[in-house]
């Protein structure tokens, strides 16, 4: 006798996140009501907002003409992005009605 488990693989989507102020409207309200429309968005797709992470990355350096000195120095920057999830299960189910 054999037992089958239904396993269910959990779907996951990363969302860049770049919130955008200017000098007048710069309040965390502003950048916290773009990140809701974003997970709002996504939620009408079916996705579940998990968390907002950063990512840093090491910019290279650009070279000088024939490898001589660099136009512009190498440096370090971070993207924020947005974690979804998706149970394929729980979709699959839920448009069986």
């Amino acid at each position: 006798m054999s037992l089958k488990l239904n396993k269910s693989i959990m779907e996951y989507k990363v969302v860049p996140f770049v919130a955008t102020a200017n000098q007048q409207n710069m309040s965390s309200n502003i950048i916290a009501q773009q990140l809701e429309n974003l997970i709002r968005v996504q939620s009408e797709e079916g996705w579940k907002y998990l968390r907002l992470e950063s990512v840093s990355t090491y910019i290279q350096p650009i070279e000088g003409c024939f490898g001589i000195g660099q136009q512009k120095p190498g440096y370090m920057t971070s993207y924020q992005v947005a974690v979804f999830t998706k149970d394929p299960n729980e979709i699959s189910s839920s448009t069986d009605h």
